[in-house]
C-alpha cells in the first residue's frame, strides 16, 4: 500500500492577500503590543520546532527580535530583506511578489531594486493602524516563504482577536 499523494500547497491568491491586510489592522500598536506579538510568535514558533528568527520594526525602530534553535544569521538577512519591501511597498512582502508573479513577470526580473537589499518573499507583514497607515513591520524567516506568511499571520489573527 503507498501512501496517499500529498497536493501542493495552494497559494493564496491577490485578492486573499489583500483581504489579509485589510483585516489585520491595529487599533494601536504600542512597545507593549509588539513585545506581547513577538512573544505569541515565538511560543507558536517554539511549538512547532520552526526554526525561525522574528522581528518587529515600528517607524525605523526594532522593537522585537528573536533567534530559535535552527536558525542563523541568512534569517536576519532575508529580514532586512523582505522588511524592506513592506517598508517601500506599504504591503506584505508576500503580496507584492505575488503581484508581479499575477502580471506574469517576477520582482527580481521587473522591480529594478537590488536583489540583496530587497526581497520579496513571504514572511514580512505590514503593522497597519487604523486611521494610521502602514507604521512597521512583523517579519519571521526560516520556513518556506508561504509557511513564513501564513505564521505571521496566524499570529496577528490570534493578536487582534483579543484587542
Amino acid at each position: 500500500m503507498t501512501a496517499p499523494k500529498q497536493s501542493p500547497e495552494l497559494a493564496p491568491t491577490v485578492e486573499e492577500l489583500e483581504a489579509q491586510e485589510r483585516r489585520l489592522v491595529f487599533p494601536r500598536f504600542t512597545y507593549d503590543d509588539a513585545w506581547a506579538l513577538g512573544s505569541l510568535l515565538v511560543e507558536l514558533a517554539r511549538e512547532r520546532q520552526a526554526p525561525v528568527a522574528i522581528d518587529i520594526h515600528r517607524a525605523g525602530q526594532q522593537l522585537f527580535h528573536a533567534a530559535l534553535p535552527g536558525s542563523s544569521p541568512d534569517n536576519d538577512a532575508w529580514i532586512a530583506r523582505k522588511r524592506r519591501v513592506v517598508e517601500r511597498y506599504g504591503a506584505a512582502s508576500y503580496l507584492v511578489g505575488a503581484r508581479f508573479r499575477a502580471k506574469g513577470t517576477t520582482f527580481e526580473e521587473s522591480s529594478r531594486l537590488d536583489p540583496d537589499v530587497y526581497a520579496a518573499h513571504g514572511g514580512s507583514f505590514p503593522v497597519t493602524v487604523e486611521g494610521v497607515g502602514v507604521v512597521g513591520a512583523v517579519t519571521v524567516s526560516g520556513l518556506p516563504q508561504l509557511q513564513d506568511h501564513r505564521l505571521v499571520v496566524e499570529a496577528l489573527e490570534h493578536f487582534l482577536s483579543r484587542a
